[in-house]
């Protein structure tokens, strides 16, 4: 038995960084379950590629290249998206980029790069869809952001400071367009296995901090924060914004304490 309670048929459904790992993921979420999703990306051929692998039989993805960090470009995205689907329903930002090194190594060309389209972006994006949301009185917008929202990690400085500073956003423009109907969340992954972070955690000691640090003892995959995205856009999260959730089996919980003497799980 289906429950419209939970449903996200029919909706107009907008993800960027949708070519690969969670945003892909996310939008194939959606699509399965009868939304019309439209994703973005920089690269025009993986976005092509991945609009024909995650589109249902009875379904169509659109892919539109977009540089989130890029103004105009998102202001053609938006009045192309608005032009052939009327409206966007959700709005998912997912597009984020890292360089991994210690902060004074990091250049200002890579700091730029980084704000640019992990905040910059998402704000571009979040703005130029939510005008259209707060004309209509109704909206859902759900930005990724990190563990980092929580602590920092280090080596990582201008993506923590991106991501919360993306957390902040969400609750500030939750407070802003909540009485005009627009709902504003974010979902805040754990150590996750993509593509690009397959290098990461293929190391021995990485793995297994992650895993000792996290209750669930085991490290998330894209498609653990697809249940979380659906439930933020569905009538069952109607009252919920403003709300940072953790889907990070448990790690911000509490911290692997190694007491000497220990008894094992």
């Amino acid at each position: 038995m289906s429950d419209d309670l939970f449903s996200v048929r029919g909706q107009v459904v907008l993800v960027s960084g949708a070519s690969r790992g969670i945003g892909r993921a996310i939008a194939a979420g959606f699509a399965q379950r009868g939304a019309r999703t439209i994703i973005t990306g920089r690269d025009g051929d993986t976005l092509r590629r991945t609009a024909e692998e995650i589109a249902p039989p009875d379904a169509t993805v659109v892919p539109l290249v977009c540089d989130v960090s890029d103004s105009k470009a998102v202001d053609r995205l938006v009045a192309s998206v608005i032009e052939v689907f009327d409206r966007v329903d959700t709005l998912v930002n997912v597009a984020g980029v890292n360089r991994r090194m210690p902060a004074e190594k990091l250049t200002e060309a890579d700091y730029d790069f980084i704000m640019g389209i992990n905040l910059k972006g998402a704000y571009l994006l979040s703005l130029a869809v939510g005008k259209q949301m707060l004309a209509r009185g109704s909206g859902c917008q759900i930005n990724i952001t990190s563990l980092n929202n929580f602590r920092p990690l280090v080596n990582v400085l201008p993506y923590a400071m991106s991501k919360a500073a993306l957390g902040q956003m969400t609750r500030g423009l939750a407070a802003e367009w909540g009485p005009r109907g627009v709902r504003v969340n974010a979902i805040a992954p754990g150590f996750i296995l993509t593509d690009l972070t397959q290098k990461l955690w293929s190391d021995a000691t990485m793995e297994a901090w992650g895993k000792a640090n996290t209750p669930l003892q085991r490290l998330g995959g894209p498609a653990d924060m697809v249940g979380t995205a659906l439930f933020l856009a569905s009538p069952a999260a109607g009252f919920l914004t403003g709300e940072i959730i953790y889907v990070d089996g448990g790690f911000a919980a509490g911290i692997h304490w190694p007491i000497p003497g220990e008894s094992a799980p």
